[in-house]
């Protein structure tokens, strides 16, 4: 019999191995929640188009954690076709606002809950040939902030995480010669799934209860300046 008190998650984009969303579940798993999964692809609890299709009941849901999303929209803002662009805001921004929608009656109602949105680096930072992709990443980001204002009040927190570039399937199924000259800017290489899903883990926990509209960026310390005058200061 399942535990009355135990939390109820949700994580989308769980379908692909060795992905952000696999040890997102793994993490949660461990940490004694009971999670469900939502993909377009088979192999999970759900599977739905959560851009187009109609979604399964969710009242029930305590924690939701906002991972799917598409990567693979290319284009410059001069050139990108505006299917495309709908298409990557479909479902990045409103795909993961339709299922945010399914969820929030029942945590409201509880008055408990937990959002974590998986934004990215994108989303502050920009990235040349994904405009599409940058643009929904940032709107995420003011859903998170309005979201949190929102239901501050009644025991809901909702916050997001920005990875930087992660060593998921997606990333490993690049050309070699394009991870090399990635990892040769990295100072600490590629970010491990599990580091994402450390924290997810952080904001989706009972004690993160008075942590809301806040963005965690976990990139291996890629956004920093490392640049400096002389390489003597750098080494002591």
């Amino acid at each position: 019999m399942t535990d009355p008190k135990r939390r109820k998650a949700l994580v989308t984009g769980a379908a692909r191995e060795g992905g952000i969303g696999k040890a997102i579940v793994a993490r949660l798993e461990a940490d004694g929640m009971e999670v469900v999964t939502l993909d377009r692809a088979p192999g999970c609890t759900y599977q739905a188009d959560m851009s187009t299709d109609e979604l399964p009941p969710l009242d029930d849901i305590d924690i939701y954690v906002a991972n799917a999303g598409l990567t693979t929209m290319f284009g410059a803002a001069h050139s990108m076709s505006i299917d495309k662009w709908r298409k990557d805001l479909d479902v990045n921004l409103t795909g993961t606002f339709r299922v945010l929608q399914q969820c929030l009656p029942g945590m409201r109602e509880r008055r408990y809950g937990r959002i974590v949105v998986i934004s990215s680096t994108a989303g502050t930072q920009g990235m040349p040939a994904q405009v599409s992709y940058s643009t929904a990443k940032a709107g995420l980001l003011g859903l998170v902030k309005t979201v949190a204002a929102e239901n501050v009040a009644l025991g809901i927190t909702a916050n997001a995480v920005l990875p930087g570039m992660t060593a998921s399937s997606g990333i490993l199924s690049m050309p070699q010669d394009i991870q090399d000259a990635w990892l040769a800017s990295m100072p600490n290489g590629f970010v491990d799934p599990a580091d994402i899903a450390d924290a997810v883990a952080f904001f989706a926990s009972p004690t993160a209860r008075s942590v809301t509209g806040q963005f965690l960026t976990v990139d291996a310390g890629d956004g920093l300046n490392t640049r400096t005058v002389t390489s003597s200061v750098a080494q002591h």
